[in-house]
């Protein structure tokens, strides 16, 4: 789990994403690590509040593309590695019991945003970019990820960033709710909000978290055959198209189909 390193300092915890030749594109064995290693910092009772960062300069730029090929190319992976692999990353940063801080650096998109989206409070450099551009992929955002956005902007910034597909900067991100703060020195401005959220009654802290998050709309499951609706697009030729262009630093050419 060396790209995924956790530091705890008394009842401060810091998780750093740690790929930076790859702008700290996460792998599926560092969306686990990140399972492992918040599931752990749910139990312990000694930590008052968790600060998630990235490596040099950087938040996360997403799902690693190059691994595509392997881990979500036919229906079923694609399945399995959105509902079981990403998922259970996000669940666990968004329903630790420990309040989640995001410091946000440089490149903060795709499946990094996913990550930001899932703590309690952004705070961001005045030079990080934010956004989806999985269009240009040849992708849509997968139904549980797309509950989240959703939950955090609403219908219409959600739509926004997902049909235009554009890298937003963080005054624009701040104005339409991906984050609360900007700073010129995120990680001080996180620690110092860090130290904050500790100097309060913990166990106060864990139930504002909970019912903050029990109480917000909560739309009906999807059924099973929009489940499969809604990954259908790993079958196309455009997904194809998306993926592969991308790898050859290529403009993709998509046809609908």
């Amino acid at each position: 789990m060396d790209n995924i390193r956790c530091d705890i300092e008394g009842n401060l915890a810091f998780i750093t994403i740690s790929n930076p030749d790859r702008l700290n594109a996460l792998n599926m064995a560092m969306w686990n690590a990140l399972t492992t290693h918040f599931t752990a910092l749910h139990q312990n009772q000694n930590l008052r509040c968790i600060i998630i960062r990235g490596a040099g300069g950087n938040f996360a730029a997403g799902a690693d593309v190059q691994e595509f090929a392997t881990v979500r190319n036919t229906l079923a992976d694609g399945m399995r590695y959105h509902n079981q692999v990403i998922a259970a990353s996000l669940k666990a940063i968004s329903e630790c019991q420990h309040p989640v801080i995001a410091a946000i650096e440089g490149v903060c998109v795709g499946g990094g945003l996913e990550i930001a989206i899932s703590c309690d409070i952004r705070i961001a450099s005045p030079g990080a970019r934010f956004g989806i551009p999985i269009n240009r992929l040849g992708f849509p955002l997968a139904p549980k990820e797309l509950q989240s956005l959703l939950g955090l902007v609403g219908k219409a910034v959600a739509s926004e960033i997902l049909l235009e597909g554009r890298i937003l900067n963080a005054i624009e991100a701040k104005q339409k709710g991906l984050v609360q703060r900007l700073s010129d020195d995120v990680p001080t401005e996180a620690r110092e909000t860090a130290e904050r959220i500790a100097l309060g009654a913990p166990l106060a802290a864990r139930l504002n978290k909970k019912f903050i998050r029990r109480l917000s709309f909560v739309p009906e499951r999807l059924s099973d055959e929009e489940q499969l609706e809604a990954f259908s697009f790993l079958q196309t030729e455009d997904y194809q198209e998306g993926v592969l262009g991308f790898l050859a630093k290529k403009v993709p050419v998509f046809t609908g189909k």
